[in-house]
């Protein structure tokens, strides 16, 4: 018997859960101030000085716009229908053009090595293969190319915040949509095969304590 609530997007392969999606997009329409609060000067600091396009992987509802220029070009690929709406009207604030793609991540359907730079925030902890999206990622850069991310992370063994991530796995993935707190992405991303990685370590202190330790930097194809 099919969820009455699960449907599959025919062109992204994306399974739309109606009562997560719409939740995710008004947590982080709601949310949004608080977290751009907490990352922002890692986010200035990775995000800075953009060219005039840039693809950004699971762009949500637009919390990274702001680090674009008004009239630059967002290739957005959002697989959440939920979260379209409020995605293009605040690119419409912006005065950034939008282009939506209603994909996942792993299949952009983007052209090998047409793109400038690539971004994303709070998303490999999510999709279902971090090592496939990399491998998507360093596809469709262009040679000198980069790989810009603010990601969340495991914690290290041992530690407090850690024992929390293991006991909320599965009630965190449920509710964001498959969300892990215990990726070692910055060792996925060393291993991907760019020409360099530059990635700093650092923690928030929210009240989301699985969610508080973080990585965020370049890699350049």
């Amino acid at each position: 018997m099919i969820d009455s609530e699960l449907a599959m997007s025919p062109a992204s392969g994306f399974e739309v859960h109606g009562a997560r999606g719409r939740f995710n997009a008004a947590f982080f329409s709601q949310m949004g101030p608080y977290l751009e609060w907490s990352l922002r000067k890692h986010k200035r600091r990775v995000f800075g000085e953009l060219p005039r396009q840039v693809v950004e992987l699971g762009s949500g509802v637009g919390a990274n716009l702001r680090y674009l220029s008004a009239g630059a070009t967002l290739v957005a690929i959002e697989p959440n229908p939920h979260m379209h709406p409020p995605l293009r009207a605040a690119a419409e604030r912006r005065g950034v053009h939008l282009e939506l793609h209603d994909r996942v991540a792993e299949r952009t359907d983007l052209d090998d090595h047409s793109v400038d730079s690539v971004i994303s925030s709070l998303v490999l902890c999510s999709v279902i293969d971090p090592a496939d999206v990399l491998a998507e990622i360093r596809r469709i850069l262009r040679p000198g190319g980069t790989y810009r991310f603010v990601e969340h992370v495991a914690a290290p063994d041992g530690t407090p915040t850690r024992t929390l991530q293991r006991m909320l796995r599965r009630p965190w993935a449920w509710t964001f949509e498959g969300c892990s707190c215990e990726r070692d992405l910055e060792r996925l991303i060393r291993a991907a095969g760019f020409a360099s990685v530059d990635v700093e370590h650092y923690r928030l202190h929210t009240p989301f304590v699985p969610f508080n330790t973080h990585i965020a930097g370049t890699a350049h194809a």
